[in-house]
């Protein structure tokens, strides 16, 4: 199987040992983003829906940069620290797709990276 490295200054540089994305397939793996900042490195989270906006537009960065759209994804995990901002998140996540939602889980978690309310991952095809 071959497999190609998705790499963006649009997006946040990794803080661990994985890449932003791969393609192996016509299907692209996107990790999971938080929200870092990526003209300044710093997270933006002033509030939940400040850091939902620049989750999403972490993963857009990544999307684009393999020549993909959110409409070619079909699956999204959502991980948060508290289920009562479910309601919150899901209104920011919901405005970035024109209506063809892609399956997903939302799941809580005791912590995220850097401490962050949210983090996503996605997977995509063409």
């Amino acid at each position: 199987m071959e497999k190609q490295i998705v790499q963006t200054k649009n997006a946040p540089q990794p803080i661990g040992p994985y890449n932003q994305a791969i393609i192996a397939n016509d299907t692209l793996y996107i990790s999971g983003q938080i929200c870092i900042d990526p003209s300044t490195g710093y997270l933006k989270n002033r509030d939940i829906q400040e850091e939902t906006h620049q989750v999403m537009q972490n993963l857009k960065a990544i999307l684009n940069e393999a020549g993909y759209k959110f409409n070619n994804v079909v699956k999204s995990t959502i991980f948060i620290t508290d289920m009562n901002r479910f309601g919150e998140i899901n209104e920011v996540y919901g405005k970035y797709f024109d209506g063809e939602f892609p399956a997903r889980e939302t799941v809580q978690v005791s912590a995220l990276p850097k401490f962050v309310n949210v983090e996503i991952s996605m997977i995509a095809v063409r």
